[in-house]
């Protein structure tokens, strides 16, 4: 919607994992290094880890872009899944078949099968294999315990099959675990990416901004910058999301350039809070309403009231005459 307006020929801040926008800060670099190292480290498990929205994903698919030729790569997205379930989905990954006699349900016996022959056919011909589980966090014990089995599949030079764990910090937590010792120790390589600096963040908004086509001046000034990166705590998926805000109400407003009042303004709708101006309209609406129901309890209590004395009254009348009468 603003792109026209602020001269840009693509969406900058879109959330979607695309390698093009990857800025490369050092952190970013350090962690694609292990990554890649990976494909060569004869077997074993790397581990990437990261706060949510911290790029660990495109920091995938940029390696992936860069993955050798002779690598074959079964990446799943989905960790939510029983031992035997992400066995069968890493053999369709690769694209593997598996026959069985007519009428009998592959079992996990048959999928680590197909694949151990598949990894030491592909070894044969100087292939290398690779298991990219994103979300790693997600994973059962019993589920890792079944991928450290996999990297058993060996010849006496080497593992055949490498594993990339990629996950939130809670997966380095996980693997700090008793029952999980035998996994840790064979992990070869782990990274964990941090957020931006605020140097880095002013970098990655101008590397985005050029990326999408801005050949005028940032619509970011240095006070909007700085205000940028404690609101987003340098996290790139939340700069996205309120830069994007931002630059929508910029061009709302008419503005050229973003000023602290439209990102905080920005901030709020991200985090899906309503204007002071609505905040405070609605909370002398329930004051009203509290007032007015609290009227109309006095009323309610003093009719009440009224109608007690009504009755007791009454009742007390034809007793008075009789005493009286008695006297």
């Amino acid at each position: 919607m603003y792109k026209k307006f602020f001269g840009l020929k693509h969406e900058p801040f879109s959330i979607a994992p695309d390698p093009h926008y990857l800025f490369m800060s050092e952190r970013h670099r350090e962690a694609l290094a292990h990554l890649l190292y990976g494909v060569r480290g004869g077997g074993g498990f790397v581990l990437l880890t990261g706060e949510i929205g911290a790029g660990k994903t495109t920091v995938c698919r940029c390696f992936l872009e860069q993955v050798p030729r002779r690598c074959n790569v079964a990446y799943i997205f989905n960790p939510r899944q029983t031992a035997e379930e992400l066995l069968q989905s890493i053999c369709e990954d690769f694209r593997l078949s598996r026959e069985v006699e007519p009428g009998r349900m592959l079992t996990a016996r048959d999928h680590v099968a197909a694949l151990n022959e598949f990894l030491l056919r592909t070894h044969g011909v100087g292939q290398n294999n690779v298991l990219i589980i994103d979300e790693a966090q997600s994973l059962s014990a019993e589920v890792l315990e079944q991928l450290r089995l996999l990297t058993n599949l060996e010849t006496n030079e080497r593992k055949l099959l490498q594993i990339i764990l990629i996950g939130q910090p809670e997966l380095r937590d996980m693997l700090a675990r008793p029952e999980l010792e035998q996994l840790a120790q064979r992990v070869i390589a782990r990274y964990h990416l941090d957020a931006l600096t605020p140097r880095e963040t002013a970098q990655y908004i101008h590397h985005r901004l050029s990326v999408s086509g801005l050949k005028g001046a940032l619509p970011f000034d240095e006070a909007a910058m700085q205000r940028i990166h404690g609101l987003s705590r340098g996290v790139p998926r939340r700069i996205n999301l309120l830069c994007d805000r931002a630059l929508l109400g910029a061009y709302a407003s008419g503005k050229p350039q973003v000023d602290v009042a439209i990102l905080d303004k920005a901030a709020a709708e991200v985090r899906g809070e309503m204007p002071p101006r609505r905040r405070r309209a609605r909370a002398r609406s329930v004051r009203t309403r509290v007032a007015a129901a609290l009227g109309l309890g006095v009323i309610a209590g003093a009719a009440l009231f009224a109608a007690g004395l009504w009755v007791f009254d009454t009742l007390r009348a034809p007793a008075t005459s009789q005493q009286q009468a008695g006297r």
